[in-house]
């Protein structure tokens, strides 16, 4: 028996209400996603603007480091300010540090690692003015990359080496800095200035840099304690 035409009406009855639903449900969602897209559209990017440069700040020059290297940056150029015109000595501000640069044509002569009479005053007056800034010292030899060997030197490593310490030795017995403020390392031809392709950047790159680190806090704080220490004694 064929059922009538009501009781199938009222059997659909629960399809309208699904369409609804599913109706719903759809708008919802197309409305969540132009939402999306909106904030999307106006959010701040996180990438730098076309055409600017990365700017990326070297670890020691940050912009109070920077302001805390100029008194001492002055004074060395005021007191190195015709060994700088005369190109015996370059001063510069790098990732390193503050750098008084000494070209080994200047300092040394070729294989040695006896500095020059020149050299050992243009050290000296570096360390004077040095002397009483709290700062530490890494005193760099650098090298071409052209190989060397000697009767004392087998190799560039070992050169770069001995100019760095010799210059600390000077540093100590001509300037009166503390030995504990200092340090020397050799590089060899591995720390090049410029690209060794040429006569002129291979003279740039043999060197002996003098690396003014930050002041250690730690030993700063402490020499400060006991200069109140002895202030407070009897």
């Amino acid at each position: 028996m064929r059922a009538s035409a009501g009781s199938r009406a009222g059997a659909d009855r629960w399809l309208l209400s699904y369409a609804d639903l599913m109706t719903l449900l759809f708008a919802f969602s197309l409305t969540m996603y132009a939402a999306a897209e909106e904030r999307s559209a106006t959010a701040v990017p996180l990438r730098q603007p076309a055409g600017q440069p990365v700017a990326v700040v070297p670890p020691m020059l940050d912009t109070t480091s920077a302001s805390a290297w100029d008194p001492l940056q002055d004074r060395l150029a005021h007191d190195l300010a015709e060994a700088i015109g005369a190109r015996r000595l370059e001063l510069i501000r790098d990732a390193r540090g503050l750098v008084v640069s000494m070209p080994d044509d200047a300092a040394f002569s070729t294989g040695s690692a006896e500095a020059t009479s020149e050299a050992r005053k243009l050290i000296a007056t570096v360390g004077e003015t040095l002397r009483n800034a709290p700062n530490r010292i890494r005193v760099e030899g650098h090298t071409d990359n052209r190989p060397i060997r000697t009767v004392k030197y087998a190799s560039n490593w070992e050169l770069s080496t001995a100019r760095a310490s010799a210059v600390v030795v000077y540093l100590i017995t001509e300037a009166g800095i503390d030995a504990s403020r200092l340090s020397a390392a050799g590089y060899g031809e591995f720390h090049p200035l410029n690209a060794n392709d040429s006569d002129e950047h291979r003279a740039r790159n043999r060197r002996v840099d003098l690396v003014i680190l930050e002041a250690d806090p730690v030993s700063t704080t402490s020499a400060s304690a006991g200069v109140r220490g002895d202030r407070d004694r009897p």
